[in-house]
């Protein structure tokens, strides 16, 4: 089942400035992202925004009939993209989508904002 990446492109970090940074940082992590995901088989999807500005840069990581996870406080660096695909796989290979806390990479813990569990199956 194919784990999505959601990434929030809106997102600006508190010492964003237009003027020395035309793109945002949501813009900046979504296409750091973006060919590492296409690379490690997830997908990827952006939106605008996903109303966490106080945790930017946010990015909510989903699967039909799994737990979903919305995730923030990143920087727009090649590290922290690396860290949100690497969770994603993991994701994408749990039956859940839960991983456990030893699996997760270094570069999410702390990120978690929040986790839902899957829509019911009403069919």
């Amino acid at each position: 089942m194919t784990t999505w990446i959601t990434i929030c492109d809106t997102c600006k970090r508190d010492d964003w400035d237009p003027e020395t940074q035309p793109q945002t940082d949501g813009e900046i992590l979504a296409g750091l992202i973006e060919p590492i995901a296409r690379g490690a088989g997830v997908e990827t999807r952006r939106v605008s925004c996903m109303m966490g500005c106080v945790r930017a840069c946010n990015v909510a990581i989903q699967a039909d009939k799994k737990l979903a996870y919305v995730l923030g406080t990143f920087t727009p660096s090649e590290d922290d993209a690396k860290a949100i695909v690497d969770y994603a796989v993991l994701h994408q290979d749990s039956k859940t989508g839960q991983v456990p806390y030893g699996q997760w990479p270094k570069g999410v813990k702390g990120h978690f904002s929040t986790r839902m569990s899957p829509i019911p199956d009403l069919g």
